[in-house]
């Protein structure tokens, strides 16, 4: 059965390049074409695609007013497709990503090699078409989204001081890193180190974006810096280099990809379990393949705290699943209360 993709677009000219694109694989069906945000609303709800594909500037109604509503009343895998040369754009794309929006990629820029944005852009729409659509994670959290498996019970009192935190995401993992850091106190005495996957070029503000969404400060991470001088802030791998931990301080690399990543989740998680043992935590959230699963593993087999997003609340059960099969996950806890359960940490 052909994927039935809706094409959200206002200029005429790259909607009908996106739709070119789209029809020319023939497992791929344009159900339909929106030039603006409220339009985009009533097809998604009148056709039931199988992925939107999302520009952020709109009339009428906003590319993030569209993914709002149509995540909480309509859930269905969005892919947004922006500019990343305007600033109040790709803060809007966060805010879009952070609202439940799958993934995003640059609109095409023209000076690619033949075929390669092409490319990308349809095997990005086949592999958003795989994802069982949800209603965003913030409207079916609760009793009724818990994963049966979950351990929700408080954590128990850590045997040892925690030093670090590290956190790793994928797809969907910007709504999820957000919520969590929003249930951490301003005064949260940890450092929290962060590695996300988000598609270049989106990458390079993001930790700006974070730090005005949460009472924490947070950066990207700086080479030769102290872990120990961190406390109370995240610090996120940059874009394109992997961050660990080496002799106390912070190191960036541009070593080889892990599982076609770099940052990679697992060379954090590995570096923390080597570097801290059991004073370390690490927590994995939604994401698709298997990155971070064995550096999980890792600091669990350090004496480190271990814990991995449920199932219900993931956008993609991916990440979280390979660390549960491996038998990573200490707790495997809903995402409302993973905030909590590293806050509790530092009592």
């Amino acid at each position: 059965m052909a994927i039935r993709v809706l094409v959200v677009e206002d200029s005429a000219t790259v909607r009908r390049h996106l739709c070119d694109v789209l029809r020319a694989d023939s497992g791929i069906e344009v159900v339909g074409e929106a030039g603006d945000g409220k339009l985009a609303i009533h097809l998604c709800q009148a056709l039931r695609p199988d992925v939107v594909t999302l520009d952020m500037m709109l009339p009428v109604m906003t590319g993030l007013s569209a993914t709002e509503f149509i995540m909480a009343h309509c859930p269905t895998p969005i892919l947004i497709v922006s500019a990343s040369d305007n600033r109040g754009e790709v803060f809007k794309t966060y805010e879009a990503l952070a609202a439940g929006a799958v993934d995003v990629l640059e609109k095409p820029r023209g000076d690619e090699p033949p075929g390669e944005w092409e490319a990308r852009f349809v095997a990005t729409v086949e592999l958003l078409s795989r994802i069982r659509p949800v209603t965003h994670p913030r409207a079916r959290l609760g009793a009724l989204g818990r994963s049966p498996i979950a351990d929700s019970a408080p954590l128990p009192a850590p045997r040892a001081r925690r030093e670090v935190i590290a956190i790793g995401a994928s797809t969907g993992g910007p709504g999820a890193v957000l919520t969590i850091l929003r249930s951490l106190p301003p005064q949260f005495p940890l450092p929290v180190l962060l590695v996300l996957h988000i598609n270049e070029p989106f990458g390079a503000a993001f930790a700006e974006w974070l730090d005005g969404q949460t009472g924490l400060a947070v950066s990207y991470g700086v080479d030769g810096a102290r872990v120990d001088g961190q406390p109370g802030r995240v610090v996120m791998a940059p874009p394109d280099q992997h961050l660990l931990v080496h002799g106390g301080r912070l190191r960036l690399t541009r070593d080889p990809e892990r599982h076609s990543c770099r940052p990679s989740v697992d060379v954090l998680f590995e570096s923390i379990a080597r570097e801290c043992g059991g004073a370390s935590a690490a927590c994995l959230l939604t994401g698709m393949g298997r990155d971070g699963a064995a550096g999980l593993l890792e600091v669990r087999r350090a004496g480190g705290l271990t814990i991995a997003q449920d199932e219900a609340s993931s956008v993609v059960y991916g990440m979280p699943r390979e660390a549960v099969r491996l038998g990573a996950a200490q707790h495997v806890l809903p995402l409302e209360d993973i905030g909590p359960a590293l806050a509790a940490l530092a009592d």
